[in-house]
């Protein structure tokens, strides 16, 4: 059965949500800008720590590096989401941002190979595992907390998740954009790509700051005496919310990670400049973040939020070809700005419904993990490895339309996922009417 009546719904507002939401959106905005990041300089930072005389080995190590970091993930979601079933949002929270500091300060000190030779490479995977693993456990926990907060309204709450990535796409665009405009190749090389690192790491101590006086989420706090349960129990009580959970997410992960692709994509195969790509990307990032909200809100409302989402997922399905076709028949850079917002606003809308689509599939004894676990596993098959499968299907198959088709394979795979929970939602809906009718 769907647990959403165990997300407390009895205040239409809670107090202080505007204080939860900036809360929790700033400290997960500043761990994803560390992975937005290596995304989007992925051709720079190739360059850096895995030179070789092919460029597109190369780029396939550093997008496999960056895949790496993913792999990490279910097992932060494990042992993360875990802790904060059992200490609390407030304490997972926390934890998850101190581990992504670690991962950012590698980043930022790390000599180029050319420097320290075999060195470079072995710090920064350490770097991006790690990142990984804090990931894994942040983005279910905070989505969970903001859930819990929302109350009634924990569509809007919770679509801040994904507004926030939104947010980060901006800002990384805008690093994008005038680094590659003001700086020449052999600067950006040198120390240019290191700048946005710097920068999140200079906010970094904030987050930490602004996660150690949050409140802890009231749903949590009523449950705080019952026995908290492992993660086999999830996997033993709760096995096909667990996979219904991780099939609605394999689109979101899918086409935001092909959508932090484009800057490579728009230098690489359409041999645009280098800012096009980050321009594209910071008009989708805007898209991305004020859409998400407005999707999330109207779930609140009178649109059921399942419908919503399988209305945009059929949309990824029917337009990632035009998309791509677009880009590839017209190169330049308004048509690589109309593609890429397209396909924000179509993300708006399934992503700003997600996280209070997850979070209700789950009790609150086991939420942080199994939306934790969810997240993370569709995240690392379906989306850390999507700009390296984009590359090896273009580099195989010579075909630049290539990545359409795996956009579309994983939004059939998610709208296959959203008709199993409408149905379970139909049939628990059926069963107390009829409990109702008997008693």
């Amino acid at each position: 059965m769907a647990f959403d009546s165990t997300i407390d719904g009895t205040a239409s507002v809670r107090p202080g949500l505007s204080r939860v939401i900036i809360a929790a959106t700033i400290a997960t905005a500043l761990e994803i800008f560390d992975f937005v990041v290596y995304g989007f300089f992925a051709v720079t930072i190739a360059e850096v720590f895995f030179p070789a005389s092919n460029p597109t080995v190369s780029l396939l190590v550093t997008f496999g590096t960056f895949g790496l970091g993913y792999v990490a993930r279910p097992l932060g979601a494990v042992i993360i989401g875990t802790y904060s079933d059992r200490a609390g949002r407030k304490a997972g929270l926390t934890l998850s941002i101190g581990l992504m500091l670690i991962g950012t300060t590698l980043m930022v000190i790390t000599p180029s190979y050319a420097t320290i030779g075999i060195a470079a490479p072995i710090i920064i995977t350490i770097a991006r595992l790690l990142q990984g693993f804090s990931m894994g456990g942040e983005f279910g926990s905070a989505v969970v907390f903001l859930a819990e907060h929302g109350g009634e309204r924990r569509g809007f709450s919770a679509s801040w998740q994904w507004a926030s990535v939104g947010i980060v796409s901006v800002i990384v665009s805008l690093f994008g954009v005038t680094l590659t405009t003001q700086l020449s190749h052999e600067q950006l090389i040198d120390w240019g790509w290191r700048i946005p690192y710097v920068f999140g790491l200079l906010v970094g101590p904030a987050g930490l700051y602004i996660r150690s006086h949050i409140d802890e989420t009231p749903d949590f706090l009523k449950a705080e005496r019952s026995q908290k349960v492992s993660i086999s129990d999830l996997l033993r009580r709760h096995p096909v919310p667990l996979l219904l959970a991780l099939g609605a997410t394999i689109v979101s992960a899918s086409s935001y990670y092909l959508l932090l692709y484009i800057p490579t994509y728009g230098i690489k195969t359409l041999h645009l400049p280098a800012y096009a790509g980050f321009l594209a990307t910071l008009v989708g990032g805007i898209i991305l973040g004020t859409f998400s909200v407005v999707a999330g809100h109207r779930s609140d409302k009178t649109v059921p939020r399942t419908r919503i989402m399988l209305i945009t997922a059929w949309l990824f399905l029917l337009a990632a070809y035009p998309c791509f076709w677009l880009m590839n028949v017209y190169p330049s850079v308004a048509t690589a700005v109309f593609a890429v917002s397209f396909l924000n606003l179509i993300k708006g809308g399934y992503s700003g419904v997600l996280p209070s689509v997850v979070c209700e599939q789950f009790p609150v004894e086991t939420r942080a993990v199994g939306v934790a676990l969810a997240f993370s596993i569709s995240i690392t098959i379906f989306g850390g490895f999507a700009p390296f499968v984009a590359t090896w299907l273009i580099a195989q198959t010579g075909d630049p339309l290539s990545p359409s088709y795996y956009l579309m394979a994983t939004a059939l795979l998610s709208i296959i996922a959203l008709m199993a929970i409408e149905r379970r939602a139909r049939l628990v809906r059926k069963s107390a009417e009829v409990a109702r009718s008997v008693v």
